[in-house]
């Protein structure tokens, strides 16, 4: 079966995978940023290209490894391509240009999306195409119908701040450390989602895409009134008010989609698809309408290289390979 080696560097995580098939992992190696990035609020670019330039050959022979084989046993490479930070991006792919060319084997350029979506198969073995996904992360929000292993719908998208990006502005906002949705979803739990109205916002009657830039303005709003007023501020109660917010649009649409599409699943993917809330609220909803929920482990739903890997491989199989012309593209699109 075929043995890839996946690498995964778009952002702030350096991850390099070996993969048994598409949904076998031997190894998935991941070196994060977080501790470097905390203090500066968010993720620098240059910083991080930096750390992937000092970090991915040790990542790479880590991963060999752990797999327990040699370079000599590769039979694929994959690499995210994009979307992403182009330092960051331009890493990875020079490292996995290297090694297809010095090896002579095929190289598959990954949509580091449908990596995410792909997290799955590695989780959910016996999952197949159809199926509705909610893709959730830091950089995008996407509601995608996944028609087959390498073709996917986008119905729809963020048109300001993706999911996580307002959990992250909003926890800057709350004085909290980044990365701020894992704390807010942690905050959440202790607070009263009822206690704050903020707004839900649905956009056209018919609209599949996502909008949080007024709810993220809402919040700083209700904060800097209460900062005027010098009335007490309940974090629990923002947190969780704030989330439910989110969340439940989320879900809604999802489920909207899956009933629309007669879609018997739907399927999470990215960062934000760890979100304890997020899981609960979805899979109560999925009960009440007959639709089953599914979601990666929660460290594949952060950046990593066996999911990167497993979209090589569908690709691969169906014949979708690149060249060593390859190149960054940061503001890849997802395709059908």
């Amino acid at each position: 079966m075929t043995i890839t080696l996946a690498i995964e560097t778009s952002c702030d995580e350096t991850s390099c995978a070996v993969l048994r098939g598409g949904r076998e992992v031997l190894s998935n190696i991941i070196s994060s940023q977080i501790e470097i990035h905390r203090e500066y609020g968010g993720v620098v670019p240059e910083v991080a290209s930096r750390k992937h330039i000092e970090n991915i050959n040790m990542i790479i022979q880590q991963a060999l490894d752990e797999a327990n084989i040699g370079f000599n046993d590769i039979d694929l490479v994959g690499v995210t391509q994009g979307p992403g930070l182009v330092g960051a991006l331009l890493v990875g792919i020079s490292s996995a240009k290297g090694i297809a060319y010095a090896l002579d084997k095929p190289i598959v350029g990954v949509n580091h999306i449908e990596g995410h979506v792909c997290a799955n198969y590695i989780v959910h073995k016996d999952l197949e195409p159809p199926f509705t996904c909610l893709v959730v992360s830091g950089g995008h929000t996407y509601l995608v119908q996944v028609k087959s292993y390498t073709e996917y719908e986008l119905v729809g998208r963020t048109r300001d701040d993706a999911a996580g990006e307002a959990f992250d502005k909003v926890a800057r906002a709350l004085g909290l450390s980044y990365p701020g949705g894992p704390l807010i979803d942690k905050l959440a739990k202790e607070g009263d989602k009822d206690a704050i109205e903020f707004p839900r916002v649905y956009l056209e009657q018919d609209s599949y895409d996502f909008s949080f830039s007024g709810l993220k303005t809402a919040v700083l709003n209700y904060l800097n009134q209460k900062k005027q007023k010098d009335e007490k501020i309940i974090i629990e109660d923002v947190a969780a008010s704030f989330q439910h917010s989110v969340i439940e649009v989320l879900v809604e649409k999802s489920i909207r989609l899956a009933k629309e599409r007669k879609s018997d699943k739907i399927v999470m993917a990215g960062g934000v698809a760890a979100n304890e809330g997020l899981r609960n609220l979805m899979m109560d909803r999925g009960k009440e309408e007959g639709i089953k929920v599914l979601y990666p482990s929660k460290i594949l739903c952060t950046d990593n290289g066996a999911m990167i890997g497993s979209a090589a491989y569908f690709h691969y199989i169906k014949g979708h390979v690149s060249d060593l012309h390859l190149n960054v593209e940061p503001n890849l699109e997802l395709k059908g």
